[in-house]
């Protein structure tokens, strides 16, 4: 493959600085390494210096956070995304965000290739490359783990010490992790096996719920559209906005999961997650929904979200099935404006009061007192009506 510059998307970490040794090894041509800051904890100046270290011919950062909150977790959120009913897609909407970028330098740069260091098991291969296919078809994509035979950790750390590559001293952990804005992931090594809990020292962004506060949290979000754009009262913008929830529902035990999912791949994988501030979004999100959306358009939404999720976790996010989705998902949004009062405690996030300008519910309509807009009487034919099929039915049932 005659290649003439590469962009990596590089963490800095052991794969990955060692991919980008091989990457200017085997094709003889520069390497640019591509950081994205998705909300992630790490040092980048010393990133950037071990990239430049290991042999990239620039180290590039980019800030992507207000991006990923606006443009990628806010539009999942309207559609009340999630994922066999309970994994909230953060690793499956961060990667064609870090896709898009890194086709973006690539065209800047004049770069004909791409590489990631996902492996040949996983999701996020298939992320980044139909990310890639669906936003630029002629950029040579390089998989370094499918077609290289550095296939242990063994012989990552000698090729590391053969180039001078430094090598974590720190104890290896017994599991593998992805953090981002919406959330940390979990998986592998000790939590291969389903039957093993997870250790509450392995979580990050929130403290057990047994460790939280013994008096609860309240707390309002207000929305526009769909959009969270208020918290207690105080205009935020997306960002500010859900790093403070996050920060709320890590304080209160709150988003913490235990799942075994099924991979697009075909095997089945156990991953642990902690997505506090999403966790409470979709939360107040759908309830907001129950005053302000109509029966029927909610049930129509509803059967939607499990194909709307399943696309993103498949990598599906630069497809036109998934934009069609989402442009009907965002037409049901146009009336969910109001604010949503939750209670925060030991884990839980409860909704406890909801309110707007364009709800469907009118207490003049729903009270148990006297009222003149509904007439009960009427109930006896709506009764009958329904019942046709089930009298029709049982007589049959009678004469057989």
């Amino acid at each position: 493959m005659d290649i003439k510059k590469i962009v990596l998307a590089y963490s800095g970490g052991l794969d990955t600085s060692v991919i980008l040794k091989w990457l200017e090894l085997q094709y003889q041509c520069p390497v640019i390494a591509y950081c994205a800051d998705i909300g992630q904890e790490e040092n980048w100046q010393a990133v950037r210096e071990k990239g430049l270290a290991t042999g990239a011919e620039q180290v590039i950062i980019s800030d992507l956070r207000e991006e990923f909150v606006r443009e990628y977790i806010f539009p999942a959120f309207r559609a009340n995304a999630i994922y066999e009913g309970s994994y909230l897609l953060g690793t499956s909407l961060a990667r064609p965000l870090i896709a898009k970028e890194q086709v973006r330098i690539a065209a800047a740069e004049g770069a004909d290739a791409v590489s990631h260091g996902a492996t040949g098991k996983g999701n996020d291969q298939v992320r980044f490359e139909l990310a890639y296919i669906g936003l630029d078809p002629k950029l040579k994509i390089i998989a370094p783990w499918r077609i290289w035979d550095l296939n242990s950790r063994t012989k990552l750390v000698e090729f590391a010490k053969e180039h001078g590559i430094p090598v974590p001293v720190t104890k290896e952990k017994p599991y593998s992790s992805d953090e981002n804005l919406l959330h940390i992931s979990y998986e592998g090594g000790i939590l291969e096996n389903p039957w093993t809990e997870p250790d509450d020292a392995m979580f990050k962004m929130t403290v057990s719920p047994e460790a939280a506060p013994d008096r609860p949290t309240y707390l309002e979000i207000e929305f526009a559209g769909g959009n969270p754009v208020a918290l207690d009262g105080q205009q935020l913008e997306p960002l500010a906005l859900f790093t403070r929830l996050n920060k709320l529902g890590g304080a209160n035990g709150i988003g913490r999961l235990d799942l075994v999912e099924n991979r697009f791949v075909g095997m089945k994988s156990r991953g642990v997650y902690e997505t506090p501030g999403g966790t409470i979004l979709r939360a107040a999100h759908r309830d907001l929904e129950t005053i302000t959306l109509d029966r029927e358009v909610m049930k129509i939404r509803d059967s939607l979200i499990p194909r709307y999720a399943e696309l993103i976790y498949n990598g599906f996010w630069f497809s036109p099935e998934r934009e069609l989705l989402q442009t009907t998902m965002d037409a049901t949004q146009r009336t969910v404006n109001g604010t949503v009062r939750l209670k925060l405690y030991k884990g839980t996030c409860t909704p406890v009061g909801r309110t707007s300008d364009q709800s469907l519910y009118q207490e003049s309509f729903a009270t148990f007192e006297e009222d003149s807009v509904y007439d009960q009487a009427d109930a006896t034919g709506f009764i009958r009506l329904n019942g046709l099929r089930l009298r029709i039915q049982a007589l049959q049932k009678k004469q057989s």
